[in-house]
């Protein structure tokens, strides 16, 4: 499972015909910074980034907070038909996305959304992701004891107070596991950016990583350098959430 990362971490620091010698070197012969320095040089790299990071920030908590409103409610809100409204939600993650592309692309060309960010990321949040995400938290709220709401009603709390003060805090690992995962999908995404983005000030890093087989020519040792600063805000979202992500995938029952 590491050996792509570790190949791809060297040949971030070679030279351009060390790259496929024989037999291959994981370990450079001469270690190359300056191909970390000629990405920024060769594409808007850092703008490719930064649309990269808001538009996953706005997503996550988008998600986060629509998905956890719409779990509480169908956990713990008793109302008419909800098992069939979370059924039909649920039938939405079913469908492929490739069906839906070009009526979602006809969609926002009457809106005149298209070279915009909007899609990227209203989307992500009221789309199949959403839907994903209302399935996860609901999974984490049925768990939470009916005894808790019970109490706080006694004392008073109306149904959003219930969700902010006592649902959230207790949601935590939930909440993190909804994060890491939303995060994944949208900082990953290149299939929905291709189709609605056609300026390259608004491309994010995964179409922009692609300038280097389109434009500069498939050149490795600047596309995996690209890679590996891409690859950075995963393992750090990763790392300060596992804990919390480990505990959540057990408690919702992702591991089913």
């Amino acid at each position: 499972m590491l050996v792509p990362f570790l190949w791809m971490l060297s040949t971030s620091f070679k030279e351009p015909q060390d790259i496929f010698t024989y037999p291959p070197k994981l370990i450079p012969t001469a270690f190359r910074l300056q191909n970390y320095v000629d990405v920024f040089q060769l594409i808007p790299f850092q703008r490719f980034y930064f649309n990269s990071v808001y538009i996953a920030f706005i997503v996550v908590l988008g998600t986060v907070f629509f998905a956890s409103l719409a779990g509480y409610a169908f956990a713990k809100i008793p109302f008419k038909g909800r098992n069939i409204v979370f059924l039909v939600l649920l039938s939405a993650m079913m469908i492929p996305h490739e069906v839906t592309a070009i009526p979602l692309f006809l969609f926002m060309r009457e809106l005149n959304w298209i070279d915009t960010h909007l899609p990227l990321i209203l989307l992500p949040i009221f789309g199949a992701g959403g839907v994903f995400g209302i399935f996860v938290m609901r999974q984490f709220f049925i768990t939470v004891p009916t005894e808790l709401e019970e109490a706080a009603m006694i004392d008073g709390c109306n149904r959003f107070r219930i969700y902010a003060q006592i649902m959230l805090p207790i949601a935590k690992p939930g909440l993190a596991t909804l994060t890491i995962f939303t995060f994944v999908t949208v900082w990953n995404e290149f299939f929905d950016p291709l189709i609605f983005i056609n300026s390259r000030d608004l491309m994010t890093l995964p179409l922009g990583l692609s300038l280097f087989t389109d434009e500069v020519g498939t050149s490795w040792h600047y596309l995996m350098s690209a890679t590996v600063m891409a690859t950075v805000p995963l393992l750090i979202v990763f790392f300060l959430a596992q804990r919390r992500f480990i505990e959540g995938v057990a408690m919702t029952g992702l591991k089913e």
